[in-house]
C-alpha cells in the first residue's frame, strides 16, 4: 500500500492567535507564521536570512486544540495544504494564500515539553502498545495470495 502524504510546513507562531467562526459555524484558528531561512556558504557555514511570513488556519477540533496549546513564539510542524483565494480590497482583487493545517503540533527539535498520557481512553502499558503496534505492522506486511490455490479453486 502506498504512503498517504500531504504538504507539510514548519516555522514559528509570529502573531497572537485569532479565534473566529467560519461561515458553516465551525471554529477557526488563524495566525501569522514565520519561516526561518538560511543560506549555506562555500565554507560549510550558514548565514541566517530574513524570515518570510504567511497565514495559517485550522478548523474544527484542530482549531479548538491549537487555540489552547499554541502561543506566539512557539515552533510547530503542520500537515495540510495550501489554499489560494481572492479577496476584494478597495475595489481591487488581491490574490492570497494560506496554509490549512489539518494536523499541527509543536516541533520536537525546537520545543521542550512533557506528554500527559493520562487522558488516553483506555489504560494500556507501553509494552502492550508496542506489541499491538507490531502485530498490526506484521499483519499489514503479510503478503496476500490471490492465485487459484489461495482461494481454493
Amino acid at each position: 500500500m502506498a504512503f498517504h502524504t500531504q504538504q507539510s510546513l514548519s516555522g514559528f507562531i509570529a502573531s497572537e492567535a485569532q479565534q473566529s467562526v467560519a461561515e458553516n459555524g465551525e471554529t477557526r484558528f488563524s495566525v501569522r507564521i514565520g519561516q526561518p531561512h538560511f543560506r549555506r556558504e562555500d565554507n560549510g557555514s550558514f548565514t541566517v536570512l530574513e524570515p518570510t511570513f504567511h497565514d495559517l488556519v485550522a478548523y474544527r477540533a484542530t482549531a479548538d486544540r491549537a487555540l489552547t496549546r499554541f502561543a506566539k513564539g512557539d515552533s510547530f510542524v503542520a500537515e495540510g495544504y495550501v489554499r489560494n483565494f481572492e479577496i476584494e480590497r478597495e475595489g481591487e482583487i488581491i490574490q492570497r494564500e494560506e496554509f490549512v493545517a489539518k494536523k499541527i503540533g509543536h516541533d520536537l527539535a525546537r520545543t521542550n515539553y512533557d506528554v500527559d498520557r493520562k487522558t488516553r481512553r483506555s489504560p494500556t502499558s507501553p509494552e502492550r502498545d508496542a506489541s499491538a503496534t507490531q502485530q498490526v505492522i506484521s499483519h499489514e506486511a503479510t503478503p496476500v495470495r490471490t492465485d487459484s490455490a489461495a482461494i481454493g479453486i
